[in-house]
């Protein structure tokens, strides 16, 4: 099977906010062709745990992690776009993270990576961009991380953005999502097997990132969902291991829970977890102008599309809104709507009965 990810090499030394990475990589992938004006460039940018496969392709038929929304005939449609989705630096999917090898010492970079920020995610996003050699964008997408990282993409460069739809984001993160990553993040950290950043990569401290991601996945969805789909529905004895335990698993929603987990932290990179997480917490659309509105008035976007949900208590609809008021005062054109989903801050990965018609009318309206 194929692999569908470029690789842009940046020759010179990378400039972060808060420090400098010497000849990093960037991983993308890019579906549908650019036209010749070269206007047709659709940029997107992923959630903490996503990839650079957006959808699947020739070169990777395997199903992407926006399988629905990305493709011939779908609401991002290749037949009309150039789609780039692009893997965020310290992610653990192919850019320059943690986990690399650091070409000054020839070691794994781990906790002296520099701290990450979602600019410097947006910065890397550029380079992809640039190298493309891509004046201008049709649209930036982008989802909960991604929906951040979008937008702090569009107030870096003004210029180089015509459109944003924006999704269960916000101009930044407030307490109550900064106090459930906190504790994700302290879950990790008081592994034994962390070893303050130092375990070797095939003995992760899977513990942590076991219970950080149960957590996280009790945070993405609704109460209303876990009722509806689980009830209060009783797994086995065999699979509880009540004989073992006494307080073990007994419910179908602990089972669901725990497999969640495992995938997860079979498949990333602790320190990586840990860096982009505390990204999420540090960004402030504010700091691009002294508040969000005067941040917002930079911008140079023509038009933007802002979705949230109802249920998702993650990125509440009033973050949403704010963004919708500030964009409306810039006299930015703001089509703007909180769908009455019950998946939570996931529902843009699964529920498509909604969010396909959302997104395809933010592209029918160019």
């Amino acid at each position: 099977m194929g692999d569908a990810r470029r690789f842009l090499s940046i020759d010179d030394e990378f400039q972060m906010v808060h420090g400098r990475l010497r000849q990093p990589t960037i991983a993308y992938e890019t579906l549908g062709e650019l036209n010749e004006s070269r206007d047709n460039a659709v940029l997107i940018l992923t959630g903490l745990s996503a990839s650079a496969h957006v959808a699947s392709n020739v070169e990777d038929p395997t199903p992407g992690w926006w399988e629905d929304v990305v493709g011939p005939g779908k609401p991002i449609d290749t037949h009309r776009y150039f789609v780039v989705c692009v893997c965020s630096l310290g992610s653990f999917f192919g850019s320059t993270c943690p986990a690399s090898t650091d070409p000054s010492t020839g070691s794994a970079y781990r906790l002296t990576f520099p701290m990450l920020t979602l600019e410097d995610i947006a910065h890397g996003a550029k380079c992809v961009i640039d190298h493309l050699e891509i004046k201008r964008l049709h649209s930036v997408v982008g989802a909960s991380m991604g929906g951040m990282s979008v937008l702090a993409f569009a107030l870096m460069y003004p210029d180089a953005v015509n459109a944003m739809l924006n999704i269960s984001a916000g101009a930044n993160s407030q307490p109550f999502s900064i106090a459930l990553r906190s504790l994700q993040r302290e879950l990790v950290c008081n592994d034994p097997k962390w070893l303050n950043g130092e375990y070797p990569f095939d003995q992760q401290p899977q513990e942590g990132m076991r219970l950080a991601r149960k957590l996280g996945m009790i945070s993405y969805r609704s109460s209303q969902e876990w009722r509806d789909r689980f009830g209060r529905e009783r797994i086995t004895d065999a699979d509880a291991n009540v004989h073992t335990n006494p307080f073990g698993m007994d419910f179908e929603i602990e089972a669901y829970l725990s497999a969640r987990a495992r995938s997860f932290m079979d498949a990333f990179d602790a320190n990586c977890y840990l860096y982009l997480s505390r990204a999420i917490d540090l960004f402030d659309a504010a700091d691009h102008g002294g508040s969000v509105q005067l941040a917002i008035n930079r911008l140079g976007i023509e038009r933007a599309t802002i979705l949230g949900v109802q249920s998702d208590f993650l990125f509440l609809p009033d973050q949403q809104r704010e963004l919708k008021n500030a964009m409306s005062s810039a006299g930015i054109r703001v089509e703007f709507e909180i769908l009455d989903s019950i998946q939570g801050h996931d529902s843009f990965l699964v529920d498509m009965n909604r969010f396909r018609p959302a997104i395809a009318a933010h592209f029918n309206r160019s």
